[in-house]
């Protein structure tokens, strides 16, 4: 307000004749306030969320842990949201410039869509058996993720934060009790699948537990002392603090909340569920889509994709109807050459290497992150999906494509490998979060934000560059992808299906299996993935099918002014966004194309 009250007084004081250089200065005025707005949210938000802070790379609260299942840390969510949102609506958004409008609008969207979010009852169901803090915890303490183990003051910084864990247990209980009294509960198979995750990581001798990574891991420019003495204080975390909250979470899911858990399948059966899904339908597609008409598009999808998967069935002469091909795929030796994990790995670095000639013909900027693939780890593999988990800014640390290996025998090529790798590697996740990333002339709130629709849906829109990076040469590989973007579109019929239309969790495998190439152990995870987290999985064909739009839209509107590198660069510069933001952004770009 005190930037206003300047630019009036000098607006006065040189009357007309001022008025285009004094408009000039208002706008930049209120321009660095803006910036200084966006820099103490951020500021204000690390404090907040201190394990963002640490994945994005700023490691100075690496020794805290919120207890984020508490009534008063949801009540200063909701006044730090209420009170970013109002400081915002004071500035002038038509007078900003084209860039700013974008910062505006995806502030503004952000702010609102928390605080939505805040008046629903997520907070009674505080993890499941796909992500949640328990699980995040494991990984972080086991050394092989974004936590860093690099000094004596990291070793102590986890030792800090990890002992905050057992408080974090104790309320996340609490609220799950509470979600019992209001009949807010998860799905019986979901609880299944977590007591076992809980008993696996509270292990009775401290050297034995995945928490003690670490330890064994030292840098070599430890003394001995500190060895020593780190070595006695993780023992002591681990047999005192970890271990017994562990087990709390698995004796409480296992003897109280099982046989409280629902029978029913879909989020609508509890009470608000309906809203609820309405909220995270929004949430995770950043668009006013209904579920009918998501559910609609995923039916014609499926269809169209169909009609794909027969033209590559006939192609290789296969005799029998899709149900049998995606049998003999399954099952047929010739698509299970692996013998050793490694050999996996391998075999996706052949992936990176054959298609690495042709990505300079489609995108002028790459990365400066490095770029690894590991095998998922195994206390978390029987669960876990293909992952991409983002690097830092600094390249310190490396962007990281996980795989979930549990044998490697039975790894097959037909799963889909070469848009795998597009998807969650490279073009996909890595270029897009890392590129946003190194950008640093954005808004930190931007540099590191995360819109499922966008960011997964570039990464699925990546998968269909295939052909054009010189893949799917191998009709079983093109086969494989077909599979991929099936999946995607079965997710659209199935979570709306399970969670709208009361189709059951042996239904909703059912079609899966009746449409892809997938078992029906791989099926199960799926479905109770989406059972887990409603809306997600929308995300990704929603998004995949606005970023083909828009690039069908400017190639028929460009013409020969349509470079596809360019329209790549210019979508991922600026970072992930709300569709309706990308859309107005890149409505912008084609206009200047065209002059």
């Amino acid at each position: 307000m005190r930037f206003r009250l300047i630019a009036l007084v000098l607006l006065i004081i040189c009357f007309a004749g001022c008025r285009d250089t004094n408009t000039q200065k208002t706008r930049v005025t209120d321009k660095m306030g803006m910036d200084q707005l966006f820099e103490q949210y951020w500021e204000e938000r690390a404090k907040l969320f201190p394990l963002d802070a640490t994945q994005q790379g700023d490691y100075r609260y690496n020794h805290l842990l919120r207890n984020d299942q508490t009534q008063s840390f949801r009540d200063s969510l909701k006044t730090f949201y209420s009170t970013y949102l109002s400081k915002l609506q004071s500035y002038k958004r038509d007078e900003l410039s084209g860039d700013d409008r974008t910062s505006y609008d995806i502030f503004k969207y952000e702010m609102e869509i928390q605080l939505e979010g805040l008046r629903h009852n997520q907070w009674m169901i505080p993890f499941q058996q796909f992500w949640g803090l328990p699980l995040t915890i494991g990984q972080l303490g086991s050394g092989e993720s974004f936590q860093p183990f690099k000094t004596v003051r990291d070793y102590k910084a986890w030792l800090s934060r990890v002992s905050a864990f057992s408080a974090w247990t104790d309320s996340a209980i609490v609220n799950f009790k509470k979600g019992i009294g209001n009949k807010v509960v998860l799905p019986r198979p979901l609880v299944e699948k977590m007591i076992p995750q809980m008993r696996d990581m509270a292990t009775s001798d401290p050297e034995k537990s995945l928490f003690y990574g670490p330890i064994k891991r030292f840098p070599s420019d430890f003394t001995e002392q500190d060895k020593k003495q780190l070595a006695e204080d993780y023992r002591q975390v681990i047999s005192t603090s970890i271990t017994p909250a562990y087990s709390k979470l698995a004796d409480f899911l296992e003897k109280e909340y099982l046989p409280r858990a629902r029978r029913t399948t879909g989020i609508s059966a509890i009470p608000g569920g309906k809203d609820t899904y309405a909220y995270l339908v929004k949430y995770w597609t950043t668009t006013d889509k209904t579920p009918d008409e998501i559910y609609k598009t995923g039916l014609e999808e499926v269809k169209r994709i169909k009609w794909e998967m027969e033209k590559v069935k006939s192609e290789v002469n296969f005799i029998g109807d899709l149900k049998q091909f995606f049998e003999y795929m399954k099952t047929d030796e010739r698509f299970s050459p692996f013998k050793q994990p490694q050999d996996v790995i391998n075999a996706f670095k052949g992936i990176h290497e054959k298609m690495e000639p042709k990505l300079n013909t489609m995108f002028g900027r790459r990365p400066k992150t490095p770029f690894e693939i590991r095998q998922t780890e195994a206390f978390r593999a029987a669960s876990a999906s293909a992952e991409y988990v983002p690097g830092t800014p600094d390249g310190s640390r490396p962007g990281i494509f996980y795989v979930p290996i549990l044998n490697a025998e039975d790894f097959n090529i037909t799963s889909g490998m070469e848009s795998l790798f597009l998807h969650e590697g490279i073009p996909g996740h890595h270029y897009q979060i890392s590129l946003q990333q190194e950008n640093e002339g954005l808004p930190k709130f931007r540099r590191f934000a995360w819109y499922g629709a966008m960011g997964e849906g570039w990464a699925l829109y990546t998968e269909s560059l295939g052909k054009e990076l010189g893949l799917y040469t191998d009709p079983f590989q093109y086969m494989g992808a077909l599979g991929d973007e099936m999946h995607r579109a079965v997710r659209l019929v199935v979570d709306v299906g399970m969670h709208m239309k009361g189709m059951s969790r042996r239904e909703a495998i059912d079609y899966m299996m009746s449409n892809q190439a997938i078992s029906s152990e791989a099926a199960e995870a799926e479905i109770e993935r989406y059972m887990a987290i409603p809306g997600q999985a929308l995300s990704y064909k929603i998004g995949s099918l606005k970023i083909r739009e828009l690039r069908s839209r400017y190639q028929t509107a460009l013409g020969r002014k349509f470079d596809l590198a360019k329209f790549h660069d210019e979508l991922l510069k600026d970072g992930v966004m709300p569709l309706n933001v990308l859309e107005d952004k890149m409505g912008a770009w084609a206009a200047k194309q065209r002059k």
